[in-house]
Order: C-alpha cells, then sequence, then structure tokens
C-alpha cells in the first residue's frame, strides 16, 4: 500500500483513466470508441466540448495550485493564496472596470487590467504587511481576507450602481460549463509561465527564508518576490477572466502535498499540479452529476468540498500548517 501510495506512475495513469471517464459525463450522449470508429457526431463534440474543458480542468487546476505553493513558499506561510490574499478580488475589479469603460473589450484587454489591478494589489498587500509588520502566520491571511472583503465590496457597489450586479456575478463565477473550442485558447499562455516557475523554484524557496538571508546569499530578495507576484498575478488574472473565481484550490492543495512530500517546492511542483487536478476535475463530475441535465458550478462545489477539506488540515495537520 505504501508503495503505491507513494506511486507518481500509478496517480498519473489513475488521473489519465479518471479524465477519459470525464469526457464521457455530459447530457449528450457520448463514446470514446465512437471517436476512434469515425463518427462525425461525436468527433465534433470531442473537439468542441469535452476535450477543451477537459483541458481547462487541468490547465486551471495546475495554476491556481502552484500558485498557491509559491506563495506559500516565498510568504513562508501556509495559509496564504491568491484567494486569501486579495488578489482574486482584486483581478476581479479590474474586469469590472474593464466592463464599464471598454464595454466591447477583447479578452487580452481584460486580462491585461485585470493583471494591473492583480499586480497593484499584491504589492499593496505586501506594502500593509510591512508597514503592520506582523510575523504571525493567522494575521497574513486575515488581513488579506479583510482587503479583499473590502475590495469585492467596491466591485459589487459598482455593479448594483451600473445595474450590472446580476450579470458580473454569474459572470465571475467559476463555471466551465460554457468552455468549448474558440473561448479557452488564452489559458495555454498561463503553461510557460508555470516553467518560469520551475526555473526560479530555489529562488523562491530562499526568498522565504527572509530577506536577510537572501541579501547575504548576494540575491535580489525584492526582485525574487516581484518576479514570484507578477506570474502569480499575471495567471491568476487569465483564470478569472476565462473560467471565473474558484476559492480553496490554492489554499489547500499545497498544504496537502507539503503533508505528505514536504516543502521542497521544485520537487513538488508535478505533485501539486497533479493533486489539484484531481480534485478540480473530481468537483467538476460532481457538479456535472448531482442534478443533471442542469450543472453546479464548480466554484459552489470547491467552496463546500474545499472548506470541509481545510477544517481537516486545521484540526489534524496542525504541526503541518504552522
Amino acid at each position: 500500500m505504501i508503495v503505491i501510495y507513494k506511486n507518481r506512475y500509478f496517480w498519473v495513469i489513475l488521473f489519465v483513466l479518471l479524465s477519459i471517464f470525464s469526457l464521457t459525463v455530459g447530457v449528450e450522449d457520448f463514446s470514446i470508441l465512437k471517436v476512434f470508429t469515425g463518427d462525425k457526431e461525436h468527433i465534433r463534440l470531442f473537439l468542441l466540448s469535452r476535450l477543451p474543458r477537459l483541458i481547462s480542468i487541468i490547465i486551471t487546476a495546475s495554476i491556481l495550485s502552484i500558485n498557491g505553493l509559491v506563495m506559500q513558499t516565498m510568504a513562508n506561510n501556509k495559509f496564504v493564496s491568491p484567494s486569501t490574499t486579495g488578489i482574486m478580488d482584486w483581478c476581479k475589479l479590474g474586469v469590472l472596470f474593464t466592463l464599464f469603460y471598454y464595454q466591447d473589450a477583447n479578452i487580452l484587454l481584460k486580462i491585461f487590467v485585470a493583471l494591473i489591478f492583480g499586480l497593484f494589489g499584491s504589492f499593496f498587500f505586501m506594502k500593509l504587511i510591512r508597514i503592520i509588520g506582523t510575523k504571525d502566520n493567522l494575521m497574513l491571511p486575515l488581513i488579506g481576507i479583510m482587503l479583499g472583503s473590502v475590495v469585492g465590496s467596491v466591485s459589487t457597489f459598482f455593479a448594483y450602481k451600473y445595474d450590472i450586479l446580476q450579470n458580473i456575478s454569474s459572470w465571475l463565477q467559476g463555471n466551465f460549463a460554457l468552455i468549448s473550442k474558440g473561448n479557452y485558447e488564452i489559458l495555454y499562455f498561463g503553461i510557460p509561465l508555470l516553467f518560469v516557475v520551475y526555473a526560479y523554484a530555489n529562488l523562491f524557496t530562499i526568498s522565504g527564508l527572509g530577506e536577510k538571508i537572501t541579501t547575504n546569499l548576494g540575491l535580489n530578495h525584492n526582485r525574487i518576490l516581484s518576479i514570484g507576484m507578477m506570474i502569480i498575478s499575471t495567471t491568476t488574472a487569465i483564470i478569472v477572466v476565462t473560467i471565473g473565481s474558484i476559492p480553496f484550490v490554492g489554499l489547500i492543495i499545497p498544504n496537502i502535498i507539503s503533508m505528505i512530500k514536504g516543502d521542497n517546492l521544485k520537487s513538488t511542483i508535478f505533485d501539486t499540479a497533479l493533486l489539484g487536478s484531481y480534485f478540480l476535475l473530481i468537483a467538476d463530475l460532481i457538479g456535472r452529476s448531482i442534478y443533471m441535465p442542469y450543472e453546479v458550478p464548480i466554484s459552489v462545489v470547491v467552496g463546500v468540498s474545499g472548506s470541509i477539506i481545510f477544517l481537516f488540515i486545521l484540526l489534524k495537520g496542525k504541526r503541518y500548517a504552522r
């Protein structure tokens, strides 16, 4: 059992099988075998809907999980993630700003504006932490959640004022139901940034030791943090604009991997992405299956299951979440 538990190839093969099964779940009947036999209707459904959705889930899960891992490593805090530091809320405010002033804006402009707001929010959060000067692990996410709530309230106020509250709420709620060929490809831009994370993994780990140690090793601490936050803000903006906001993934997945395999960032990146993909794919299957033919948004499923898992981590894994 221990060998299977730690065998990466076993989990990869199991994930491939789960992915193939997920392709068959949906309102319309679909068979993988008919794709290989040349059935045009099944090939069309496969290429236009089922495959783009699966790819979107894997990329989104990998980005969110690795973003959380990088943030927790750089901050040396197991409770931080893009959702608990307000970065997602800043990105949503950026999207809302774009809808106000550039209603016909294309997706690249929305991502760019969301990126600018996300970067501003991340650096503002870092500056606020330095001013407060707290080293309490619980205070950092609490400050981030408070800041995110303020930004979210501002977004809600303007959305209500301009009578687009219902539209913005449904549009920015994490959901893969509308993913199809032609409206998800922007997610591919996040993949090269994940390779950049791998290249800078050791530097991110060193930055988590503190500014003094990083400087003594001849490295520029602020530059490393800036690179990390730039990657996180960019990929978060891509996710928010394309898929919407999905909570907890960047918070719980790195913690689970840390409990199993330790805190070596470079050696756990793949495992973090794999477990995140498992989690999001299973959540998507649940959302598609509960009230078929209707679909529960994945942000709702992840919100419920993620909160339960996080409570379990707090209660049963205190020695890992410090």
